[in-house]
């Protein structure tokens, strides 16, 4: 389990404040009310806790919509087996969903395939105040939010890595069998993923987030690529990539209003 306390690196805090003034180019966006209220029942549900490896840093409020009310700053997960690097700032139902992709899917992929852990996960992009796929109109990105993380790589407990740039088209059959397992877990437990193939934005990382759209409603996944037959066909058949009995994480999601369903009931993942 996590710890007792919140601590506030001071450093993370300055560059908390680097963040949330990011320069021109950023769209105007608005920061649906559901939000906060996810983030406040994420942290009610004690599902997350301070240790020395997640802690709570002071409410980021950027340009437009950029923010996130409750900052995490997460540098390792699964009892601080699995380091973050670096350490990741982000929301307390994206800190649930990492750790919960992490212990189902990835771990369950290198013992599969390398029979050993990961001990690290290499990410490129946490909290970030831009445009989706860094545009300056349309929407923010759920990065603004601390809804999302990108994944570029993982460190197995003998210091091999495997990188999605190099591992996804060009690695070992092993490379390329954990990567493509790891994504379709992704797929399970997040809302929207992409990764190499689903455009040239994505080409070396999982991009991965919670946002539930019109997309997503009902429980439906986005996932880019799909992860079924042609480059998947490395996946064993007995993980069956369908998100048909995945529980949602119970934080995230617009008003019942909007997709007339109910949104925020708090229960065991």
């Amino acid at each position: 389990m996590l710890g007792a306390r919140i601590a506030y690196p001071a450093a993370l805090v300055a560059a908390s404040v680097l963040l949330s003034s990011c320069g021109g180019g950023i769209p105007r966006d608005t920061r649906a009310e559901w939000r906060d209220r996810a983030e406040a029942q994420c942290m009610a549900s004690g599902q997350v806790r301070a240790a020395p490896y997640v802690s709570q840093v002071p409410a980021i409020r950027g340009q437009s919509a950029c923010s996130i009310a409750a900052p995490l700053r997460v540098s390792a997960t699964q009892g601080g087996r699995v380091q973050v690097s670096p350490p990741a700032l982000i929301g307390c139902p994206m800190t649930v969903a990492l750790s919960r992709w992490v212990e189902n899917s990835v771990q369950r992929a290198a013992f599969r395939q390398f029979q050993q852990p990961v001990v690290e996960i290499k990410q490129i992009s946490s909290y970030s105040c831009r445009g989706r796929n860094s545009k300056s109109t349309g929407k923010l990105s759920e990065h603004s939010f601390g809804n999302a993380l990108d994944v570029a790589g993982f460190t197995l407990a003998d210091g091999q890595q495997i990188t999605v740039v190099k591992g996804w088209w060009r690695g070992s059959a092993r490379e390329k069998a954990f990567l493509r397992e790891a994504f379709a877990g992704a797929c399970r437990d997040f809302y929207t993923v992409l990764g190499p193939g689903s455009d040239r934005q994505h080409y070396n990382h999982f991009h991965v987030d919670l946002l539930v759209t019109n997309v997503t409603k009902g429980g439906k996944h986005y996932c880019r690529p799909q992860p079924t037959g042609g480059l998947f066909a490395a996946v064993e058949d007995d993980d069956p990539v369908s998100t048909a009995s995945v529980k949602p994480i119970p934080f995230m999601g617009p008003p019942e209003s909007e997709f007339q369903r109910p949104a925020f009931t708090l229960g065991p993942n």
